[in-house]
């Protein structure tokens, strides 16, 4: 049916992007396929791939077939789903529609661009997206109960090890798990006044009319995110991503108003509440970090000596001591160690240089000497690497490399029982394929259950 490709559709149901079309030339719409009582029209498909293409992904010659096949994949989950009461509710789904076009307003830059690209205004995206996201929220339900018992053995990881030809083993650069304690220096409070100071003479440049507000966040914000677009974010009020004390200043504020300096983990702010609409709301602000000088620093430097002492003398492990110390809030959650886009495990092009040059000096299970650091957003700190793990290149093997085997085992594991289940389920459904796509390779369990129900 859908072999090697339902634990790929699977993914996509937890993670995929929505799509929203503009308007279409199209004079009529038609139902192209039917699962169940679940019907998939042409343009959904249309529509599908106009995202594609407007995200600049690559599109491939079969691309309708794939996206029919998803959307087919979908909708048998989403019955069974509903056959099984699986738990979904209509706040889960608003929160997912506000993420996504959140997302949609970050990649176009702004709510009016979206609705422009869109050609509809926000709320009837959100009216379009309710049944697209709904189905998608239980097809994922019920992707996780049908895999959530599903579990690997060493014995079962060895035996797909070995089933593998020896020369389809990937190879593997040098990785290496790498953790790092930081610490952040307070700057001196004079360091602080000297911000706020700034922060009060540009609130009063922008209320006298002398400046725009958009014109000093330009010059002078320290916020990277919104310094390129004069200080404004477009947000709203349940927003889990921003600070929370900046978000709640912004919906205290009355339309134009500008706040007095306040502070945050980032530094000190002033805002400017643009416009609201209930929970959403456009505002610009103003950046401004205390400068840290090279007294604090020095402290930062004796902190981290003494942290690193502790550490070698083995009177403290170092997921305790990033607990207990560190400022990185990030790392926090990973006990220290820095992600790359496979887990802990990173090769050096995932590194910064800096890191590379000081991991050079070090031997797995040691600590470096406290260094200098500057982080994304320009604030300086100090910090202690931990080179934790490290392989040399090598060809796949089971000792160095069992947990990314043991991943596949089971991703393969938990392919063959979604396809078990489909080919189970799909029989006691009613299936309809449009006659264009029936000849369809990837279609064709598809369609074969479709031709047997016709046929009875």
């Amino acid at each position: 049916m859908i072999k090697n490709r339902i634990f790929i559709l699977t993914l996509i149901v937890i993670g995929s992007y929505h799509s929203f079309a503009q308007p279409s030339k199209v004079l009529a719409d038609k139902i192209i396929a039917v699962v169940g009582n679940k019907i998939i029209l042409k343009s959904d498909i249309d529509n599908s791939i106009m995202d594609m293409q407007r995200q600049g992904m690559e599109v491939p010659s079969d691309a309708r077939c794939l996206n029919l096949e998803q959307a087919m994949g979908i909708k048998a989950l989403v019955l069974q789903a509903e056959k099984d009461s699986l738990p979904v509710t209509d706040d889960e789904v608003e929160a997912d529609i506000d993420n996504q076009i959140r997302y949609f307003i970050s990649q176009y830059g702004s709510k009016d661009e979206l609705e422009r690209v869109a050609g509809k205004s926000i709320y009837q995206l959100k009216e379009d997206f309710k049944e697209g996201f709904r189905d998608r929220k239980l097809a994922a339900a019920m992707r996780n109960k049908i895999i959530e018992n599903i579990k690997i053995t060493p014995k079962e990881v060895k035996v797909y090890y070995e089933s593998i030809p020896k020369d389809s083993l990937p190879f593997y650069e040098t990785e290496v798990e790498i953790g790092q304690i930081v610490v952040y220096p307070k700057a001196s409070r004079d360091a602080e006044e000297y911000c706020i100071e700034q922060l009060k003479e540009y609130k009063s440049q922008i209320e006298s009319g002398k400046k725009e507000f958009g014109t000093l966040a330009s010059l002078y914000s320290e916020d990277p995110g919104s310094k390129d677009r004069g200080g404004m974010y477009e947000v709203n009020r349940n927003q889990k991503d921003l600070d929370p004390i900046w978000l709640s200043k912004a919906f205290t504020l009355k339309e134009g108003q500008i706040s007095n300096p306040f502070k945050t983990k980032f530094g000190y702010h002033i805002i400017q509440l643009v416009s609201r609409a209930g929970d959403d709301a456009v505002v610009r602000h103003i950046l401004k970090s205390p400068q840290v000088t090279q007294i604090e620093m020095k402290a930062g430097f004796g902190k981290l000596d003494s942290i690193r002492a502790k550490l070698i003398a083995q009177t403290i492990d170092f997921g305790t001591a990033v607990s207990k110390y560190s400022d990185d809030e990030a790392s926090k959650f990973t006990a220290g160690m820095i992600q790359g886009k496979d887990g802990t495990f990173l090769t050096l092009d995932e590194l910064d240089k800096e890191l590379v040059m000081k991991m050079k000096d070090l031997k797995v299970g040691e600590y470096s000497q406290p260094i200098d650091y500057t982080d994304e957003r320009g604030k300086k700190g100090v910090r202690v690497i931990f080179l934790k793990t490290k392989t040399e290149p090598h060809r796949e093997n089971l000792k160095d490399d069992y947990n990314k085997v043991a991943q596949r085992a089971i991703d393969q594991k938990k392919e063959t029982a979604l396809e078990k289940w489909f080919l189970e389920k799909t029989n006691g459904y009613f299936i309809m394929i449009d006659d264009e796509y029936k000849n369809c390779s990837s279609l064709k369990r598809w369609v074969q259950v479709a031709d047997a129900a016709k046929n009875k």
